[in-house]
């Protein structure tokens, strides 16, 4: 069986497929993780969008407007970084739940 005699398969199928988890784990359980990639999402794409970005009161519009105009890939960087906050509190409020129903806590 290549699964268990490959190097790097073998490496992957301890991981991945034989990882003991816990019987009573769900889809719930995910939220955490999502939790943290939402953040990083939310750091890279702020990153980036804090380059092109003016905060002064007459330069603020028409720096967001270079940004979706002009920046390359500005505008999908702009909508992830929005859409990004809404599933960051989306993914907290159901982890948030999660822990409360099941009483992790």
């Amino acid at each position: 069986n290549i699964r268990k005699s490959h190097p790097l398969m073998k490496i992957v199928n301890h991981s991945l497929i034989d990882l003991p988890a816990p019987s009573n784990i769900s889809a719930w359980w995910n939220f955490g993780s999502l939790l943290g990639l939402c953040l990083g999402i939310q750091i890279i794409t702020g990153l980036f969008l804090a380059m092109h970005y003016t905060s002064d009161t007459l330069t603020a519009f028409s720096s967001v407007t270079h940004i979706c105009r002009d920046v390359n890939y500005g505008w999908i960087i702009r909508y992830l970084h929005a859409n990004g906050a809404s599933m960051f509190f989306i993914c907290l409020f159901l982890h948030v739940g999660r822990g409360i129903y099941y009483g992790s806590y």
